[in-house]
């Protein structure tokens, strides 16, 4: 490895928070608070930043949520859009009730089998969004499927038979979309058209090698991507030419999903039940000396009463 590859460790957890599956971490810059969802639990945690662990505050919901993020022009310390069970719903944040928007299909029979797992806002306000087994069904199965829900709240399925989809993210440019396939322990690459929203060009464009599976990803305001490895505990920085070129090592085994709060890199983890070690299910964070790329929010056309 050349003398420019850059290292950073973390010791301590921000919050010792024992999640089940601690994931998709989001950064609300208004306010400087963090929410991210414990999957298993159905929780949503928020933690007001410029207060510190003690001004943590969960929200006990019904269904497994696995992403969450901003609308346009609505207040989200309010209302927020989450991937959830059956699809996309808005959340009232101040009553845990939810509304469903769209299904992932339109059957409750072919919705039962599935969860929301990880997404992203595109550019032009589009929600990506993939679905694996939810964990009633047990080991994963190639049910999941890639989908875009659009400002108008038709839907596609990009692509099918996924095992675990993960993250998603576009380049600086826009002109590229990069998602993670935890299952073929890789992150792929297409070509992206943000006028229709179609991807082509399918290419790998990093594959992992090792015992852990890439789990979450944020890209950094340089054009790199920031991979959660669950399973290694470690985060690994990757180039815009697909090279690892920076490592985060943390004292617990599987790290979920990161994000940035400023330049820090956040991550969410999940337990590991390993009861000898500590931290399994804590909230890191660690100054890595770059920012993030904004993030983009749900551009909802239909009047939705309420709203």
């Amino acid at each position: 490895m050349s003398s420019s590859f850059q290292r950073w460790t973390v010791t301590e957890p921000y919050l010792d928070l024992h999640c089940a599956l601690g994931e998709g971490p989001y950064y609300e810059e208004a306010t400087n608070r963090l929410r991210f969802v414990d999957i298993i639990k159905k929780h949503l945690h928020t933690v007001d930043l410029s207060i510190g662990p003690k001004s943590l505050k969960t929200l006990q919901l019904d269904m497994p949520v696995g992403v969450t993020a901003d609308i346009e022009g609505i207040d989200s310390k309010k209302k927020i859009l989450i991937g959830g069970k059956s699809g996309m719903y808005i959340l009232d944040r101040e009553t845990g009730k939810y509304e469903l928007l769209k299904r992932f299909f339109d059957s409750e029979e072919k919705d039962e089998r599935l969860r929301s797992n990880d997404g992203a806002i595109d550019p032009q306000g589009r929600f990506w969004v993939g679905t694996m087994n939810d964990f009633w069904v047990g080991e994963p199965q190639a049910e999941g499927s890639l989908f875009r829900f659009n400002s108008d709240l038709s839907r596609k399925i990009l692509r099918s038979s996924l095992t675990i989809p993960n993250s998603i993210g576009w380049s600086r440019d826009h002109k590229m979309l990069y998602f993670t396939h935890s299952t073929e322990k890789r992150i792929i690459a297409f070509d992206f058209d943000g006028s229709t929203g179609d991807i082509s060009n399918e290419r790998v464009f990093w594959q992992h090698d090792g015992n852990g599976d890439p789990d979450g990803f944020k890209m950094d305001a340089e054009g790199n991507i920031w991979q959660a490895i669950y399973g290694e505990s470690r985060v690994l920085k990757i180039s815009p030419q697909g090279k690892v070129i920076g490592e985060i090592t943390y004292p617990t085994k599987c790290i979920t999903c990161p994000v940035f709060v400023g330049t820090e890199l956040w991550v969410t983890t999940a337990d590991d039940h390993d009861k000898t070690k500590p931290y399994a299910g804590a909230i890191f964070k660690v100054d890595v000396g770059v920012g993030g790329l904004k993030d983009f929010k749900f551009k909802l056309e239909k009047d939705i009463p309420g709203l």
